[in-house]
């Protein structure tokens, strides 16, 4: 019988808390007019709120205390997220209703940063954890992350449906079914594919936003999302002329071709082939 290794005292535990909260906001900056309101943040520039329900994931960290079991008392960690983030955001205007937002553009950028520097003032979680990064949603399609690197990205979700066949060239008949089993089907198959383009950099002074949504949308479909979408990979698609299409391939030749594209730096694609399955590429 094998036996259980000894859990290293210097081991340390990442502990993820999710909580929700509703808010109100604008794009519309005072002491700007109209106009230069208009410029900034085009379609969404409006002096009346809209509305979102976010989603918000804390990871601290630390190690387990011997005589609980536990990195931290989660009670203590709601705790000190409903006095500090809920409190004052759900149910509010974050343009009236927070003192800092009132002359700042209440971007998911800047909301997360604030909520960042919140939960990473000293004293405010316990002594024994560390904030590692929070993530969060202000749509099903748009997030943004902050990690204890004090980096910020913001990551846009796109859906494309696309049929490919598992052959690799290299392989003979016999060895492609043995592989790829019904993958390998002649006629194909195919998948609602969600592709996650992930950008990172510093939030524009005025905007604040680290990149033109606007812009990148137009980039990521007309590069990938409109160029594969209801296609065959391996047939209506020259990039994939004689290639295998693993969703590896398929991932790697997305992040190559929005790498150097997209008005922001590319931080990472990650592509869901299934619910269960999900590729990635990161940055170098």
């Amino acid at each position: 019988m094998n036996q259980l290794k000894p859990i290293a005292d210097d081991q340390t535990v990442t502990m993820m808390r999710r909580v929700a909260f509703s808010s109100g906001h604008r794009y519309w900056i005072p002491v700007f007019s109209d106009q230069q309101n208009r410029s900034l943040f085009g379609k969404w520039a409006s002096p009346f709120n809209h509305g979102h329900n976010y989603v918000l994931y804390i990871s601290v960290s630390g190690r387990v205390e011997p005589a609980t079991g536990m990195v931290v008392n989660i009670k203590v960690i709601d705790e000190i997220i409903q006095r500090l983030i809920v409190n004052e955001f759900d149910g509010k205007s974050i343009n009236d209703e927070i003192e800092f937002f009132r002359d700042k553009s209440s971007s998911l950028e800047n909301i997360i940063d604030y909520i960042w520097k919140q939960l990473a003032q000293p004293q405010v979680l316990p002594p024994s954890t560390q904030l590692m990064s929070i993530r969060l949603d202000e749509t099903p399609l748009l997030y943004a992350e902050k990690n204890i690197n004090s980096m910020t990205t913001l990551t846009r979700i796109y859906e494309f449906a696309a049929a490919h066949r598992l052959d690799a060239p290299s392989l003979s008949p016999a060895e492609n079914i043995a592989l790829f089993g019904k993958c390998n089907n002649p006629a194909g198959h195919g998948h609602n594919y969600l592709l996650e383009v992930t950008v990172q950099g510093v939030p524009d002074p005025q905007t604040g936003m680290l990149v033109d949504i606007e812009a990148l949308d137009r980039t990521v479909h007309e590069l990938v999302v409109d160029r594969y979408d209801h296609k065959n990979l391996n047939s209506d698609i020259p990039e994939f002329t004689n290639m295998n299409t693993t969703s590896e391939i398929v991932t790697q030749t997305i992040f190559s071709r929005l790498a150097g594209q997209v008005p922001a730096k590319l931080h990472r694609v990650r592509l869901h082939e299934t619910a269960r399955n999900i590729f990635e590429v990161n940055a170098e």
